[in-house]
């Protein structure tokens, strides 16, 4: 693999960071451009003595000017807390970030990978879901500045891709979880983790019996460096995570049990427009990729678990 010098927008946050250490390992020289809404310098301080490490504190709604052969765009806030915070912002980071990140794509002939997602197929009817089935999304409710956005994202790269000849990989990222999460992103991993080692009690909303899978964040870094450098004839949208599915329920005993305490399990009501089940078809991934998670469940939250003790949880905060 020859070295590049590689974009990662939002790269200050879960999975960017993760991805400019990959790529720095690789040999690459990285520029990461984050404006901190969702990402932290935290995150990345091990990096800025890096001698191919470079950190642009930058809007991507704004146009940037950089020279680049290769393009991660990971702008977005992530988690409906955070994305649903600043609604309109949220859309505007996916439809005008991509126009400006595809027109930069466009200007140095690079090829530009979008971290889509997979609430593109909204409280899907299809299950498992492939990337062929369309999905179910309220184009109205709540979390729609992020699925709809997303869904936008994905009709602009194709539209540059066949009518601008751009290179274009997108990958739709299902549930992502390991060190560097934001302790108070409302992730059902982090809340559930924050919860049990603070000593509180354990919230589920509805019964616990909707179904989630989970891919741990080293297996989704390495999916993602497989897609960009896969053919140029494959596009995607293909999807990435682990096929496994677990309810809420066993999820939040699973914790329990591997923090210890006395946190008890309390229900509360549903929020609106959350999906019953969603599990990745990785048939695809599987085929085109040579990709697999392996990471096992248990494993994933032993790490994710230690890595929330490293940064000083204790009793006495609040979540």
């Amino acid at each position: 693999m020859n070295n590049k010098k590689i974009l990662v927008t939002g790269g200050a946050g879960f999975l960017g960071s993760h991805l400019c250490d990959r790529l720095l390992e690789c040999g690459h020289e990285v520029l990461c451009v984050d404006n901190y809404y969702t990402g932290t310098k935290s995150n990345i301080i091990h990096l800025l003595s890096h001698p191919h490490f470079e950190l642009m504190r930058h809007d991507i709604t704004f146009p940037l000017y950089v020279e680049v052969d290769h393009i991660y765009n990971l702008a977005c806030p992530a988690s409906p807390i955070h994305y649903q915070h600043d609604p309109v912002q949220t859309t505007k980071t996916c439809v005008h970030g991509s126009i400006n990140m595809l027109g930069l794509a466009k200007r140095m002939h690079a090829r530009i990978l979008q971290a889509s997602t997979s609430e593109v197929y909204g409280d899907p009817e299809v299950h498992p879901q492939p990337e062929s089935y369309w999905g179910r999304v309220n184009p109205m409710g709540s979390r729609s500045c992020y699925d709809e956005g997303k869904r936008c994202a994905e009709t602009l790269f194709f539209d540059y891709h066949r009518q601008h000849g751009v290179e274009i990989k997108v990958m739709r990222i299902f549930n992502t979880y390991g060190p560097r999460m934001h302790p108070q992103d409302g992730r059902v991993i982090s809340n559930f983790i924050m919860q049990a080692l603070q000593g509180h009690d354990l919230t589920i909303f509805g019964d616990g019996q909707q179904t989630r899978s989970f891919c741990y964040v080293d297996d989704m870094i390495e999916a993602m460096l497989r897609l960009m450098e896969s053919s140029s004839l494959f596009t995607g949208p293909v999807n990435i995570g682990n096929p496994q599915e677990i309810t809420i329920l066993e999820l939040a005993e699973k914790i329990l049990y591997l923090v210890g305490g006395k946190s008890k399990l309390i229900f509360l009501p549903l929020p609106s427009d959350d999906p019953r089940q969603r599990q990745p078809d990785i048939s695809l991934a599987k085929s085109k990729l040579g990709w697999a998670p392996k990471v096992a469940l248990d494993e994933g939250l032993q790490h994710t678990i230690a890595y929330f003790r490293s940064i000083g949880l204790s009793p006495s905060q609040n979540c």
